[in-house]
C-alpha cells in the first residue's frame, strides 16, 4: 500500500504537470510553423519517410533519459517534417485514432520547473490514446504505465469538426497565478487562433475524469475536473502539425511540441 501511494503521488505530479502542458518554442506567437503547401518547400513522401527515420534515430541515439531535449538536431528534424506534405486534415483523418507512445518533447522552455521534471522522468512509459467511449464521444486518454498491471489513466472529452462536443467552449484564462508561471501558461484569445492554412488540424479537449489502477485496485485521480471552479483551467487543445501512419507531431496550448509514435 505504501508503494502504491508513492506511485500515485509521483504519477499525480507527472500527469498533472505533463498533460496540463499539452503542446512550440519560447513563444508560440513568435514561432512560424512551416507551411507545407508553400512552393518549393514540400519534400516528397519518400523524403518525409527519410526524415522520419532520421528523427527516430536521433531520438534513440539521444537516449531515453533525455526525453525532454531541446537539441538542435531534433528540433531541426521536427521543423523539416512539419514542412512536409503529411496526411491532410489530420485531426479527423483515420490515422489519428489509436494508441500513440510519447517519444520526445521539445521546445518546452515555457513549461514550469515541475512540468519539465515530470516530462523528463524515465521511470514510466507515457501514452496517448485517441478513441471513443460507449456514448460514441471522442476521447483523448492520457496513460502513464508503471508496470504491466499498474497505470494511471486520465480521460479528456475531445472535439473536432467530425465529432464536435457542443458544450466545449474556448478556454478563457491563461492559468497564470499572480503573474507567475507555476503550472504552465496557456495561449488564449487571438494567440490561440487556429491556422486557417491547416484546416482540421486541432483537437480541443477538456479533462473529465481519471483513476489509478493497481492490478484491479482503483483510486480516483485527486483533481475535481468537473468542478465549475476548475472547468476552464482543464481545457486545452493540440494542433497536429505532422501525421503519417507511424509518426505524429503535435503542438499544444501551453507551448510544447510532442513527438509520438503509433503503437502496433
Amino acid at each position: 500500500m505504501v508503494a502504491s501511494r508513492s506511485l500515485a503521488a509521483a504519477a499525480t505530479v507527472a500527469v498533472t504537470a505533463f498533460f496540463s502542458n499539452i503542446s512550440p518554442a519560447a513563444a508560440f506567437t513568435s514561432f512560424q510553423i512551416p507551411n507545407p503547401f508553400a512552393a518549393g518547400k514540400t519534400p516528397s513522401t519518400s523524403g518525409a519517410t527519410a526524415l522520419e527515420d532520421k528523427l527516430l534515430a536521433a531520438i534513440e541515439a539521444n537516449g531515453k533519459d533525455k526525453r525532454l531535449d531541446n537539441s538542435d538536431e531534433i528540433v531541426s528534424l521536427v521543423t523539416q517534417l512539419e514542412a512536409c506534405r503529411s496526411i491532410p486534415r489530420p485531426a479527423i483523418a483515420p490515422q489519428i485514432y489509436g494508441k500513440w507512445r510519447l517519444l520526445q518533447t521539445t521546445n518546452a522552455d515555457t513549461a514550469s520547473p515541475i512540468q519539465r521534471k515530470a516530462v523528463d522522468t524515465t521511470k514510466f512509459d507515457i501514452f496517448q490514446d485517441i478513441v471513443f467511449n460507449d456514448e460514441k464521444q471522442l476521447l483523448v486518454k492520457q496513460i502513464v504505465k508503471f508496470s504491466a498491471t499498474n497505470e494511471l489513466c486520465v480521460d479528456a472529452l475531445a472535439s473536432t469538426s467530425a465529432y464536435p462536443l457542443e458544450e466545449l467552449t474556448d478556454r478563457e484564462g491563461t492559468g497564470e497565478i499572480l503573474g507567475l508561471n507555476i503550472l504552465g501558461v496557456s495561449l488564449v484569445g487571438e494567440e490561440a487562433v487556429e491556422d486557417p492554412q491547416r484546416p482540421d488540424s486541432r483537437i480541443r479537449f477538456v479533462f473529465d475524469e481519471g483513476k489509478f489502477d493497481f492490478g484491479g485496485f482503483s483510486l480516483p485521480y485527486p483533481v475535481p475536473f468537473r468542478s465549475p471552479l476548475f472547468r476552464d483551467a482543464v481545457k486545452g487543445w493540440i494542433d497536429v502539425t505532422y501525421l503519417s501512419d507511424r509518426i505524429r507531431i503535435s503542438r499544444g496550448n501551453k507551448c510544447t511540441t510532442f513527438v509520438l509514435k503509433k503503437e502496433d
